[in-house]
């Protein structure tokens, strides 16, 4: 045996070297899997939200026009949505001239981002429908006859209910005071009471009621007991839903009142639009 004494310096472990070298079940190791683990879902996660944000914005915009659709009593779930959208002609209106304007392409204008947007909206002082904002600018539909006058209007209205703003649209007849239906196709109401406002048999009772009186008041009201403007301005409050009720009611007098769309019915009226 050599008498020559064995060097026992070893080289310091790299880390990498000293992390392997750990057992497989040492906390080290399961924190490391763990949040490897995270973050390789969180990376899928987004890469397919990013992916599918295209298909998601197409499904929007369909939902949307069969909402459309249907508050104009045209939707036949046979027929391409799409196409039959094409029947209707999407104007930019200026609430405050109650006129279509072209300042705007109406195919892309988009309402809920112009209503945050300072330039172009304004904060609300006297806000019963608690939107916060109002756009200054609005996308309306006119459904045509084949003689190009009106059949319809269709007017996106919008406020708060019990617990989620309510986005829709009320569809009035040529005259601009016969309402022809109403319909939501946003709100996170509670399911069997605020909810309800999707329920046919509520959604009906808007048909052949009116917004103003001969004087061209307006007279329209959601509320349990039937006003003295008479029944053909009212609709019945949903019931055991009394704060959601009280959410249209004021939605829909803020929309067809003087910071909505009088200005515009006023001018259809009188024959200039």
């Amino acid at each position: 045996m050599s008498d020559k004494p064995q060097n026992t310096d070893q080289k310091p472990q790299g880390f990498i070297r000293r992390f392997l070298a750990l057992p497989s079940d040492s906390v080290e190791k399961t924190l490391f899997v763990a949040l490897s683990l995270c973050l390789v879902a969180s990376m899928i996660v987004s890469a397919v939200a990013v992916s599918l944000r295209p298909i998601q914005e197409v499904n929007k915009l369909k939902d949307k026009q069969i909402n459309i659709l249907q508050v104009a009593g045209v939707y036949d779930p046979s027929k391409d949505v799409l196409e039959a959208f094409q029947a209707f002609e999407p104007q930019v209106l200026e609430l405050e001239t109650g006129l279509f304007t072209d300042q705007f392409d109406a195919a892309t204008f988009d309402d809920r981002a112009a209503a945050d947007n300072p330039e172009i909206s304004i904060a609300l002082s006297d806000d019963p429908a608690g939107i916060g904002r109002k756009s200054k600018f609005v996308t309306v539909y006119l459904l045509r006859n084949e003689d190009d006058s009106i059949d319809k209007l269709i007017l996106p209205i919008h406020g708060y209910g019990l617990w989620s703003t309510l986005y829709g649209f009320i569809a009035l007849e040529a005259n601009g005071n016969d309402i022809y239906g109403l319909q939501f196709y946003s709100h996170a109401e509670t399911p069997g009471l605020g909810a309800e406002v999707d329920n046919p048999r509520w959604k009906v009772l808007w048909s052949g009621k009116k917004l103003a009186d001969a004087q061209n008041e307006l007279q329209i009201s959601v509320t349990k007991a039937v006003p003295a403007a008479g029944a053909e301005y009212h609709v019945d409050a949903l019931s055991g839903a009394t704060l959601t009720s009280v959410g249209v009611h004021n939605l829909v007098r803020f929309w067809m009142g003087e910071e909505g769309y009088a200005p515009f019915l006023a001018n259809l009226k009188a024959g200039d639009i």
